[in-house]
């Protein structure tokens, strides 16, 4: 498709130079809907066919928007969306014609991120044309009153001028080819005018079938502007290339009527137009624009999993890198370009349960090949991970002196915020041996830490690197900092693994952690300090209960899922739990306690739980492996947290905050919600947090029937969250089925008077930013901090070759001080949910 896309534009090439002398209106005019097919044709084609295509880009007859694909915004991390449009700046530079505009085609949603993003990037216009495709029913929650085009507002006061082109006006991006201008002009003669009479004097009316199922009538009120934009493509296809046809048409109809006329346009023409002069009577509407194909994303759970897990150590592989001195900007970029690939909107072929060579059948090639992409990401970003431990580390020692230790550690804390928590390291038998007793050492107290030991034996592993991997909980490491730990010569070896005896208890100093294991779920999560409960005992399910749906529609049909309605749970036709739960370890170390539990159930080979808490820690962390069966048969896994508390308060998105009295862009998806990380319970006594690492959808208070329009299966609970683990609900361009052992990891944190923000940060912290130890050969200070920020709500999300990079998650503007030892302050300015650059901050 991609090579397809490049001789579309050498087509282009060619009919703008053959209609330069055309009338202006009627010049054919080509709009570039994603940048990469621009970017790969400059790239691969002869210096004069890139100065022509370059100088019809600054005339305007050709125009490069600026999204690089079609991509499920949601899948996306904040930084990942931002290096995205990086191409921008070098296209002016380059080429010399600005990026003005981006379109968002087919995928029916996009993040509250995507505004300020393309603000960055000096883009303000976006055409969005959303395919409903029968999955959603937008009328339903107010998309009846979208009006177009409309002016989207982000939190930061950030907006895009937006042109929205619904399913009903024209089968979404095909409303030009459907009223004749891909066809001739003397079917556009008939249909043209009677649409726009249409559009003028009737409310499109969103009745029975309108959406691909039988729904209520839902009127849309007549279009009140004296301009419209029309998508038209060379053929009535996906991926259609340029046609001289609409130019020919144009021309005709501009020489046959003095009104309206038509004109071959590029997408930002339409905007800088509608801005002129209607700008201050466009409705404006803000907050995030929920997707409905979101639940696409669980369709391909385990290589999800890989690309979140990629996107979190990316930011701390850049920060390490930068502390090291070496400039990793470019690995890390094409690191992030895999990320994005695999975030693109096509996950399959339009019969992805095909396994041919060619076309749509060819479902199981593109799947190996986008799937691959994922590994490949999470296998770059953990080489550049490894890669910085070890840059950071060798720049320690050659600041340090020789020491008296027989190893050190830099313990380094990637998050923004103050925390103490569990160090994972290795040390080589090579530098201490393995039959040497240790102790560790916290460099700035002389107090020794508790550690835990797992010998890498060469008897049992002779193919792995031998030593020991040490676990150790390190106090109060401030944000962006080291601590030194000494390893130094102890009296014994560490202590062994204590297995406990107890009915599935395992506590530390915050939590006292029950688990039933003839119910197979989590009965009790105290919070001592608090000496309050967080589980609710009384909910449908158990915290953190296995719950497999199994729906009565048949697989194999393509976008069937779109046609078929469910207006009870008449469609579900199984539902089970894990059973035969067995308790597999339940052990204390120096460290803290852990219980590990596997169960049985349908979908599953079987399900493995593990609950960890560490002396110290203010965390509760869950991991559930399961050993996931293929099957086609349409089905969904749930993992449910019912919480003894209120509705939610606040969630976080890409590139901002959601809450129940945060605004949604009308017509946004009410049933599921992608979230990036974290949920906050909020209430006068204690706030609650919930995170998930792998998988970002859920839904709360209930499971609803993946069917419009989604009715509810479960009464609903205002605490409860439902993790949407995986599903493979939908017929096309997603994998039909889904098998092998899948990993989703979960963290659970409370405080009494945390703001929500502020405790949902820190308790996906744990997950997305665990503390790096680095073997040091020297010893350097006893600690160091690189960067801090005196505002709370501000997250410094990593250190860069071009700055330091700043999210804030503070629903109004902020003032922050950013401090970096050898610098000078800089004082910033965030809007709220904004991000900034600190520029200059290289040493």
């Amino acid at each position: 498709m991609l090579r397809h896309h490049l001789d579309y534009l050498d087509a282009a090439l060619r009919l703008a130079e053959e209609t330069a002398s055309w009338p202006d209106d009627a010049r054919f005019r080509w709009t570039v809907e994603s940048s990469m097919p621009a970017l790969k044709w400059l790239a691969a084609r002869p210096r004069e066919m890139v100065d022509s295509f370059a100088a019809l880009a600054r005339a305007g007859s050709i125009e490069v928007t600026a999204l690089p694909f079609q991509l499920h915004t949601e899948a996306c991390s904040t930084e990942e969306l931002h290096r995205q449009l990086r191409f921008t700046a070098q296209l002016e530079e380059r080429y010399g014609f600005a990026t003005k505009s981006a379109m968002h085609t087919d995928v029916p949603g996009a993040v509250v991120g995507l505004v300020d993003a393309l603000n960055a990037a000096g883009v303000r216009y976006l055409a969005a044309a959303h395919n409903w495709a029968g999955r959603s029913v937008p009328y339903l929650h107010g998309g009846d009153k979208l009006t177009r085009p409309f002016r989207w507002r982000a939190p930061s006061g950030n907006e895009l001028l937006v042109w929205f082109t619904d399913t009903p006006h024209g089968m979404a991006y095909m409303e030009g080819n459907t009223v004749g201008l891909t066809d001739s002009y003397e079917l556009a003669d008939d249909l043209l005018p009677r649409y726009l009479s249409a559009l003028a004097t009737r409310g499109y009316p969103y009745g029975p079938g309108t959406f691909g199922w039988q729904g209520p009538d839902a009127p849309k009120e007549p279009y009140e502007l004296d301009v419209l934009h029309l998508r038209v493509q060379g053929a009535h296809a996906d991926n259609a290339g340029p046609s001289i046809v609409p130019a020919t048409i144009a021309r005709r109809w501009n020489e046959q009527w003095a009104y309206p006329r038509l004109r071959s346009a590029v997408n930002s023409d339409f905007f800088e137009h509608v801005e002129a002069r209607h700008h201050d009577r466009l409705a404006v509407h803000e907050g995030d624009w929920t997707d409905w194909w979101a639940d696409g994303l669980g369709s391909g759970a385990r290589p999800l999993g890989y690309v979140r897990r990629a996107q979190s150590a990316l930011r701390v592989a850049e920060t390490l890198h930068t502390l090291a001195g070496v400039d990793a900007t470019g690995q890390v970029d094409a690191a992030y370009d895999k990320v994005a690939l695999f975030n693109e909107h096509t996950w399959g072929a339009a019969n992805p349960w095909e396994d041919a060579e060619e076309a749509g059948d060819s479902g199981g090639l593109q799947w190996t090949r986008k799937s691959s992409g994922a590994y490949a990401a999470q296998d770059d970003a953990a080489d550049l991970l490894h890669a910085g431990v070890r840059r950071f580390a060798a720049a320690l020692s050659e600041a340090g002196t020789e020491g008296g230790a027989l190893a050190s550690f830099a313990v380094f804390n990637p998050g923004t915020h103050a925390r103490t928590d569990v160090v994972r390291a290795f040390l080589p038998r090579d530098v201490v041996g393995v039959d040497v007793p240790i102790a560790l050492v916290d460099a700035r107290t002389g107090q020794p830490l508790p550690h835990h030991e797992e010998l890498v034996d060469p008897d049992d592993w002779p193919t792995r690197p031998i030593g020991r991997h040490i676990h150790a909980v390190v106090p109060e490491i401030s944000g962006f900092s080291y601590v030194r730990v000494d390893v130094v010569p102890g009296e014994s070896q560490a202590p062994e693994p204590v297995p406990l005896v107890t009915d599935g208890v395992i506590e530390n100093e915050f939590y006292r952690v029950t688990y039933d294991v003839r119910e197979g779920y989590l009965s009790s999560i105290f919070d001592k300090r608090a000496g309050r409960e967080l589980v609710n005992g009384d909910a449908a399910a158990g915290f953190g209960q296995y719950v497999y749906d199994r729906y009565a529609t048949a697989p194999h049909f393509n976008h069937l899922s779109g046609h078929v309605g469910a207006h009870d749970r008449t469609l579900l036709g199984d539902r089970a739990i894990g059973t035969n739960a067995v308790i597999k370890e339940v052990r204390r170390t120096a460290v803290g306690e852990k219980l590990v539990v596997e169960l049985r159930g349908k979908g599953a080979d079987w399900i493995r739980t593990t609950v960890e808490l560490h002396y110290g820690v203010p965390r509760l962390d869950l991991t559930y492996q399961l050993a996931k069966q293929g099957t086609p048969a349409k089905e969904a896994v749930f993992l449910a947290f019912p919480f003894a508390a209120g509705p939610p308060t606040a969630w976080e998105l890409t590139g901002g905050v959601g809450g129940p009295d945060v605004p949604r862009v009308p017509g946004s998806a009410a049933y599921m919600l992608p979230i990036r990380h974290w949920i906050a319970f909020e209430d006068p006594e204690l706030t609650v947090a919930w995170a998930t690492l792998e998988a970002p959808l859920v839904q709360l208070g209930t499971i609803h029937m993946p069917y419009a329009p989604f009715p509810p299966t479960l009464d609903h609970e205002d605490g409860t969250v439902y993790s949407w683990a995986l599903n493979n609900i939908w017929d096309t361009n997603f994998p039909a089925q889904q098998q092998g052992e899948t990993t989703f990891r979960y963290a659970v944190t409370s405080r009494a008077g945390a703001p929500g923000r502020r405790l949902g940060a820190e308790a996906a912290a744990g997950l997305t930013e665990p503390f790096v130890g680095a073997l040091i050969t020297d010893s350097p200070a006893s600690e160091e901090t690189y960067v801090s920020v005196d505002h709370p709500d501000v997250l410094v999300t990593s250190l860069g070759w071009d700055g330091v990079r700043l999210q804030s998650l503070a629903a109004e503007p902020v003032e922050v001080r950013v401090s970096r030892p050898g610098h000078e302050t800089a004082e910033v300015t965030l809007p709220a949910c904004g991000v900034a650059i600190v520029r200059g901050t290289r040493q």
